[in-house]
């Protein structure tokens, strides 16, 4: 066989998988062939300098997160601790989703070059929802995004590993059309989220898959399919962090956007214009080799943007200085205290004055 003759479908998904890896390196051919039949393959992150690029993320980032109100009862609520794309102002994170072995094993398993566009760091467990990547960031030819998971410490349910469930990654990619969804026509463009993840609980109920848990070493690695079943397990112990990075990455040649968002045959979709972390660029969607006239793009967003949410509202009357005062560890963090009301402090019950 000449070629690839299903170039729209990853490699390591492909019905011609076999003959196209068949000249791969053993290490290749290995992460291939765990990629194919779970939805995840584990490898070492191949930095030499990682322990000095981890120190370094850890002395910049901790100061930036809200630890005395996780510790206080945000942990209690399985809400994290994130900082995305701290790559913008961290050259250590940059350096870890942009290295070169990791894009080229990824180019060789999918069939097209990969680049990274999003970070996200955490210094405590996720815990989050069971949930599928692909409802939030896909491409069409579908399929052409993953995400790679890096413990920058030794983790496990202590201290809230990483949770999926092998094999979901062969299911059908399930969008809003499938829970007769509109997000177009919805008070809040994410407010059918909640069926989303209901449908994604009976499926692992229906088929049975079974949940596992990553217990990974520091520097190891973990490469998930973009609709492999996933969540973030509880994390126990407060007193112990569990720091880590996720990088996601898209491929080139694709175009770029939000299913959770979008409803092509309502005229609304929720296109990205992702930007390569390697090199800075803006990749522009694609489809079918042709770049996606700007015209089409600026309509799709267009309608989406008709129904885009609105902050939420602050209490009547509230006083950020009072808000502060109540709350002396958030202001000890610096953080401002309408931004941090909204994200956290509404679902805390935090004290307004």
């Amino acid at each position: 066989m000449k070629g690839n003759p299903l170039p729209g479908i990853p490699v390591v998904e492909s019905p011609f998988y076999e003959q196209l890896a068949s000249t791969w390196d053993p290490e290749t051919r290995r992460i291939g062939d765990a990629l194919r039949q779970d939805g995840f393959a584990v490898f070492d992150f191949p930095e030499p300098a990682l322990d000095r690029l981890i120190d370094e993320i850890r002395s910049d980032l901790n100061p930036q997160y809200d630890w005395a109100g996780w510790r206080a009862v945000g942990w209690k609520n399985r809400i994290g601790l994130r900082i995305q794309d701290a790559w913008t102002f961290n050259a250590a994170v940059r350096s870890i989703a942009a290295n070169a072995q990791v894009l080229a094993l990824l180019s060789h398993l999918y069939g097209r070059e990969a680049f990274p566009f999003q970070t996200l760091n955490f210094p405590v467990g996720t815990q989050q929802a069971t949930h599928s990547d692909s409802a939030h960031f896909s491409s069409v030819p579908e399929r052409f995004m993953c995400g790679v998971w890096l413990a920058f410490e030794d983790i496990d349910e202590d201290n809230g590993g990483l949770v999926y469930y092998p094999g979901t990654h062969k299911l059908p990619i399930y969008t809003n059309e499938h829970i007769d969804a509109c997000s177009a026509t919805n008070e809040h463009p994410t407010a059918h989220y909640g069926d989303m993840v209901a449908l994604w609980q009976a499926l692992i109920d229906t088929h049975g898959f079974q949940a596992q848990t990553f217990r990974a070493r520091k520097g190891q690695a973990l490469i998930w399919a973009a609709n492999l079943l996933h969540g973030g397990g509880a994390h126990l112990n407060p007193g112990r962090t569990r720091w880590s990075q996720v990088t996601h990455y898209y491929f080139k040649d694709c175009a770029y956007y939000t299913p959770l968002e979008s409803d092509p045959f309502f005229g609304s979709i929720h296109y990205r214009t992702p930007v390569d972390i390697a090199t800075g660029d803006a990749i522009l969607s694609t489809y079918g080799g042709r770049p996606i006239p700007p015209d089409t793009i600026s309509h799709g967003l267009e309608n989406m943007r008709k129904h885009a949410p609105q902050p939420l509202p602050l209490p009547e009357g509230f006083d950020s200085a009072a808000y502060l005062a109540a709350n002396p560890d958030v202001a000890a963090a610096g953080v401002d205290a309408a931004e941090h009301w909204r994200s956290y402090g509404h679902k805390e019950n935090r004290p307004l004055a």
